[in-house]
């Protein structure tokens, strides 16, 4: 076993056993190869480096109370990844062997999958970039797709914590029928400025409304949005702009099962005043709440700071319970490695 105080992990990158590559040439993928090194050797004209020919995908799998080992919905994330290659003129890989790989990845490294308990999980990046040269403006005629692996702790030790938000009307995360549906790393360049300004000035995250008219809410830098109606509703933004959320998703699911209307729809910025609970939605902490949004001299107080709505509980924790296999498993979301 790996000398790691499970305690103190954090959320970032950790040396493993390996991670695994393949390479698309000639029409065809290779056969699976296990990288030990954490880098990359690549020719200086790939067209990752100059035309951002890349896509890549978050997921995790967990060590049950059984001591089983699962991915949650990898096909969902296979299927993102399928279509965000086409989007970006990539080979695709298909989903049999988009699960394969990750099955393959988690095997070879299963002593770092934190144990049930811990709050840990082994967080998978599959990517996909472009790596052959191309100096004109065309796809590549060459691609890998690798699946880094790394063990990571719970996003918030002791329970979720809210933050505050930020709108920030100088600066749009994507434009109407543009990238913002898939998940490409210049989605993520284009927030990082606002991001990063963001964080100078006290707020964690910043909310971005729609780049046409900025009327509409569409999502948070790094997470889709949720709000909680005061009648109990869960309502996120339906936009052509905004990445289609696994985390999203699935809340939206067992918001159903728990018997909550489900509204996906467009949500003027004027209806935030209203919401009794609003949350980021992500892979890292599955829901993050935020009580505060400003927006210039506008601050709009939507709980207590240190206050979690109970919905918002209830989902997490109903989410977090199929993952670590305490709640049953009702959709088949969980994906079992057999190890």
């Amino acid at each position: 076993m790996p000398n790691i105080d499970w305690s103190k992990l954090g959320f970032g990158f950790s040396d493993v056993n390996c991670h695994i590559r393949y390479t698309w040439k000639d029409g065809a993928w290779s056969a699976p190869e296990f990288v030990k090194d954490p880098y990359i050797t690549m020719h200086i004209g790939a067209s990752c480096l100059h035309y951002g020919q890349e896509c890549f995908e978050g997921m995790k799998a967990f060590r049950q109370q059984d001591g089983k080992i699962v991915i949650f919905r990898p096909e969902e994330n296979a299927k993102r990844m399928y279509r965000t290659a086409v989007r970006c003129v990539m080979p695709p890989v298909p989903e049999e062997m988009f699960i394969d790989a990750a099955e393959q990845v988690i095997r070879a490294n299963a002593e770092y999958v934190p144990p049930y308990g811990t709050g840990g999980s082994l967080y998978l990046r599959p990517l996909l970039i472009g790596t052959g040269p191309q100096i004109g403006v065309a796809p590549a005629k060459e691609y890998t797709f690798m699946i880094m692996v790394m063990p990571v702790g719970a996003y918030y030790k002791g329970g979720l914590k809210p933050v505050r938000a930020v709108i920030l009307d100088d600066w749009d995360r994507a434009a109407p029928h543009g990238m913002g549906d898939v998940k490409v790393g210049g989605n993520y360049a284009a927030s990082l400025f606002a991001h990063e300004k963001a964080k100078r000035d006290g707020w964690p995250v910043e909310l971005y409304l729609d780049a046409k008219s900025h009327k509409f809410v569409e999502e948070f830098s790094t997470s889709n949005f949720l709000g909680i109606t005061k009648d109990g509703k869960y309502v996120t933004p339906d936009s052509c702009s905004v990445l289609p959320s696994v985390t999203n998703l699935s809340l939206r699911e067992v918001a159903a099962d728990l018997g909550m209307p489900v509204e996906r729809r467009q949500i003027p910025y004027e209806e935030i005043r209203e919401f009794a609970a609003v949350a980021a939605l992500g892979t890292a902490v599955v829901i993050t709440p935020v009580w505060e949004i400003t927006r210039g001299c506008e601050v709009v107080k939507i709980s207590d700071e240190t206050e979690v709505h109970p919905t918002l509980l209830k989902l997490y924790q109903t989410v977090q319970g199929i993952q670590y296999g305490e709640l049953p498993d009702t959709h088949g979301w969980c994906h079992e490695v057999k190890v």
